[in-house]
Formats: C-alpha cells, structure tokens, sequence
C-alpha cells in the first residue's frame, strides 16, 4: 500500500505495535504498556478493565492474572478478547480483537520470579474479584501467606498469562482536523496472511 509509510510502515503488525510501545515508554508519563481488555460475560454483557501488557510476542500479546479472577472466567468461557492501547503523549493507539489462549508455562514462571516479593506473595493472598470484607483481612491473608510462602514463593497455580493472537489489528494516529489515519489488518484466521486497508477517521 503506497500510502503506508511512517509510522505505519512494514509487513510485520507485530514489530508495529512493538515500534510504538518502545516510543511510548519514553514519552508516557505512567503505564506506557495499560491496556484496556474487554470481554463479555455469560449474558453478553461486556466488561472492560485496565491491565499491563507484559510482552509483544511474535505472533501474541501476553498478560498475566488471577485465573479465578472474572476476566480470565470470561476469557476461558469465551476464548476471545479485545483491546486497545492509547498513548496521549504520542496521540497514537492500537485496537486488537482476537483469540485467546492460557500462557502457564516456563514463562509464566519466569515472570512471576521477576516481579517483587511483595507483588508474588499478593498473588497468593489476593482472591481477585472476589468479596472482601475489609482491608484488615486482605493484609491478615497476606501475612499467612508470608508465613507460609517465606522470601521463595512458587507460582500459585490460579495465577499466570494469557495470550492474545489477534486476527484484527488496526493502528490509529491523531490527524489535524480530525482526519486521523486508520489502518486495519485483518486474517480470516491464525494461519491465513494479513489484509490490510485504509480506513476512513
């Protein structure tokens, strides 16, 4: 496509997002990788929650949470999710519709180890969406956990990633007047090449 050039130039939607994240981190003032997911319920209500991606892969976003948590219940029901990234500081976002599989692997394990002691054993403590009936229990459950766990906590079983394949992709940026610039990439399936078009502001 003659026109996509920039900012928007390349085959590879991935390297893209990857490209636009790196120049985020440097002029977002706080949480350059937030996203809003979106998923629905049982009822097809939708829902909609900021999390932090935690890495562009080659072929999927990755995000780690409470497997008990009602987004990953929706996620697991459904098998889909969607997205979007916006950085103001850039004027720029990202929207991705896709497919979604469970990430529990090595590398699951090997990000819980990086986060901080007090992020692992929260992990253990937290039952995430969950009633709670003060802040008091919250910290007595993180204090158990502490005492149980100590400075080594493995990776609690109902915590780790999932993977976002998309089969939509569209990158935006701002335009004066309000004649932004949309691209969508678009593949009928994980295996098939992508499509992509101009889209109107």
């Amino acid at each position: 496509m003659t026109d996509r050039t920039g900012i928007f130039a390349g085959d590879d939607p991935f390297a893209i997002a990857r490209a636009w994240l790196t120049e985020a981190e440097v002029s977002e003032p706080n949480d350059p990788s937030a996203m809003a997911l979106s998923t629905v319920d049982a009822h097809g209500m939708p829902n909609v929650r900021m999390v932090l991606l935690k890495e562009i892969e080659a072929d999927g976003f990755v995000f780690y949470t409470n497997y008990g948590s009602a987004k990953a219940a929706e996620i697991d029901a459904a098998g889909t999710a969607a997205f979007v990234m916006h950085w103001k500081s850039l004027r720029r976002q990202v929207r991705v519709r896709g497919h979604v599989e469970r990430a529990d692997g090595p590398e699951a394990d090997a990000y819980y180890a990086s986060r901080s002691l007090k992020s692992r054993l929260g992990a253990w403590a937290s039952h995430q969406s969950q009633p709670l009936d003060s802040r008091a229990t919250l910290m007595a459950e993180v204090a158990r956990v502490t005492a149980k766990h100590g400075t080594h906590p493995e990776r609690p079983p109902f915590w780790g990633g999932f993977r976002i394949r998309p089969v939509e992709m569209e990158f935006w940026a701002d335009g004066a007047f309000r004649l932004h610039d949309r691209f969508r990439w678009t593949r009928a399936d994980l295996q098939s090449s992508w499509n992509i078009q101009r889209l109107h502001p």
